[in-house]
């Protein structure tokens, strides 16, 4: 995994850009790579070693004229199970179901609550302590809305179904929304380096995520191109 670091962060950088993880809160490298049961945060070490049936999850940000993206693919190496195959291609387009919802008047949790319906129905599991987040100058950001005297903040975005609707969704605002999906419980733990995060029952997890942004149509994907699945 070591190697997709380096490799990352050189291509990262070739384009005038910065890596947005590296160095974020004591994060050591520029490309999150997590393996099978690994959610989010896997460390890229030379001792993680990718092997045939691996499924391999992808996340990094980079930072252009002070501007953060943030994205993420879960990919199959080589030939994997009909399991895991199945739980890449429902995390894609439970994000697809999402923002579907991602339209001006519309509310920040109808976006969660599509999602989290979507692979539920299905028989996932739904990670709830890990969520998408506000992005633009900072990479993790609030948008701010006024509500009468007062500046609403909402800098979260999760998963799954809330109780209430959330900030309304107006043009100019820019979201990662990110489904984390696992094939056996929603539940996480963390590793003893402080960032790995690993489904408890160690069932295979995947992760889907882009940058979006809100206009008085349909949303546009920035970190989607026709290139890139």
């Amino acid at each position: 995994t070591l190697d997709i670091d380096r490799l990352g962060e050189e291509i990262i950088r070739g384009y005038g850009c910065i890596p947005s993880f590296l160095n974020y809160n004591g994060y050591p490298a520029s490309i999150c790579v997590s393996l099978n049961e690994e959610v989010v945060h896997g460390i890229p070490s030379a001792d993680r070693i990718i092997k045939e049936g691996d499924i391999v999850s992808l996340d990094a940000g980079v930072i252009y004229k002070g501007y953060h993206s943030d994205a993420a693919r879960t990919h199959a190496v080589g030939e994997v199970s009909k399991e895991a195959e199945d739980l890449i291609r429902v995390t894609r387009e439970s994000f697809f179901e999402g923002i579907k919802y991602a339209k001006e008047g519309n509310h920040l949790f109808d976006i969660s609550g599509a999602i989290g319906r979507y692979a539920e129905e299905r028989g996932y599991g739904v990670v709830r302590d890990l969520c998408g987040h506000g992005i633009g100058t900072a990479l993790h950001e609030a948008p701010e809305i006024p509500i009468g005297d007062h500046l609403h903040e909402e800098p979260e975005i999760p998963n799954f179904a809330q109780k209430r609707r959330g900030i309304r969704l107006m043009p100019g605002m820019t979201l990662a929304i990110e489904p984390m999906i696992n094939a056996g419980r929603p539940d996480v733990v963390w590793m003893d380096d402080d960032w790995t995060v690993v489904t408890r029952d160690r069932s295979l997890s995947a992760h889907y995520e882009n940058t979006i942004l809100i206009t008085d149509g349909e949303p546009r994907i920035l970190s989607l191109t026709e290139d890139t699945p």
